[in-house]
């Protein structure tokens, strides 16, 4: 990559901060729903609230980014995103809280799947999985350390706190950002209304196409339904605090930051055909662990099992997305809409079956991953490396 080392640092610490931002909610939502006097579940709502938004937004910056490049779309993002997250530091109610969350759920769109689209620009698609599993590597550390520092952080500098340091964060990635992000790349002619819903359209034609939006879905769903009420779980099951949720979600998010650029790399090399099944299994193998009784430290470990699911199988599904015969911003933006949404519903429909028990909403989770997994087989046979060529 152009500038590689610097370059794939900002964007990669972008990754992190916004994944840390949105994931440092979950493990507080018990404290947050103390402080602002309502119950668990309408606190809730800030996960969702962020996510949707989020994810359909993306439809707007991907060809705006296709249109006037992807360098001006990263850096207005990023300034929003700062402006964004140092106002919700001053958010002096449940409906401020939750209203500045999808406004910064908007702004903060323009990031990372602009970030991946960047990528795509600048590299092939064979030698894309390291670059791809480094910026997924920087979410699955954000998600980490979000989730496991939010909770630790938050008893010694309050939620407020939190907020303000992840101001600093955005607004010290963008003044780099400004510095090393390349200008003109991904500039097209037009970005008219019917032009780009023409596009969408052609996009979704394409078999190859819905058989990868399907799968992020039905990935994120999984995903996001588990890990956003896992803080709740392990308060209720455990009798853990803020620190003690913290310290026992730490692994998520460790296999992607450790790992990614591997798991990318094994990607390019052996195809996805495998890999994203057995992503979805080992899922499924980690939702029924957590169903079932067993010790606190176990738990931690099927927390980590559950973040090495999602690195076997988003990432790798980012990668054909970027390699999808379309506009990429609009491939990318699509792909970025559709996994948001799933997180979001994710979330809801976790809650959905919570009134029936924790065992019986990581049952259903693990069983329906288990059938996602199972189908994947024949759906992601084809995707194997090329052959290659004969001397």
């Amino acid at each position: 990559m152009t500038r590689s080392r610097g370059l794939l640092g900002v964007l990669v610490g972008a990754a992190f901060v916004v994944f840390a931002q949105a994931f440092m909610i979950a493990p507080i939502l018990p404290r947050l729903a103390e402080v602002f006097g309502v119950g668990v579940g309408v606190m809730g709502l800030a996960v969702p609230a962020y996510l949707i938004p989020y994810g359909v937004m993306t439809l707007v910056w991907g060809p705006v980014a296709d249109r006037f490049g992807r360098r001006p779309v990263i850096l207005v993002a990023l300034a929003c995103f700062t402006l964004l997250a140092l106002v919700t530091s001053l958010a002096p109610s449940t409906g401020w809280f939750i209203g500045l969350r999808a406004a910064a759920g908007l702004g903060a769109a323009g990031i990372v799947p602009v970030s991946l689209m960047l990528i795509g620009d600048l590299l092939d698609y064979a030698e894309r999985g390291p670059a791809i599993g480094w910026l997924f590597g920087g979410m699955a550390a954000g998600m980490a350390a979000g989730s496991t520092a939010g909770a630790l952080a938050e008893p010694m500098i309050g939620w407020r706190g939190l907020f303000a340091v992840v101001a600093v964060g955005g607004a010290l990635l963008a003044v780099a950002g400004a510095r090393l992000i390349p200008r003109r790349l991904g500039v097209s002619e037009s970005m008219s209304i019917r032009a780009v819903a023409a596009g969408y359209a052609a996009l979704l034609r394409q078999p190859r196409a819905r058989r990868c939006y399907a799968y992020v879905a039905v990935n994120a769903v999984l995903q996001s339904g588990i890990y956003t009420w896992l803080g709740v779980y392990l308060h209720g099951r455990y009798g853990l605090g803020p620190i003690g949720i913290g310290l026992a979600l730490l692994g998520y998010g460790v296999p992607g930051f450790a790992f990614g650029p591997i798991l990318g790399r094994a990607a390019d090399r052996f195809g996805r055909a495998r890999l994203i099944p057995a992503g979805l299994v080992v899922t499924a193998v980690a939702a029924a662990g957590l169903a079932l009784p067993g010790s606190l430290v176990l738990a931690a470990l099927l927390v980590t099992l559950l973040s090495l699911g999602y690195d076997l199988t988003q990432p790798l599904l980012a990668g054909i997305a970027t390699d999808l015969p379309a506009a990429r911003g609009q491939a990318v933006a699509f792909m970025a809409v559709v996994l948001f949404l799933g997180f979001g519903t994710g979330s809801l429909v976790f809650q959905a079956v919570l009134p029936a028990g924790f065992g019986v909403a990581f049952t259903i989770f693990a069983a329906s991953a288990a059938v996602a997994a199972s189908a994947a087989v024949p759906i992601f046979a084809h995707e194997r490396p090329p052959a290659p060529h004969p001397a």
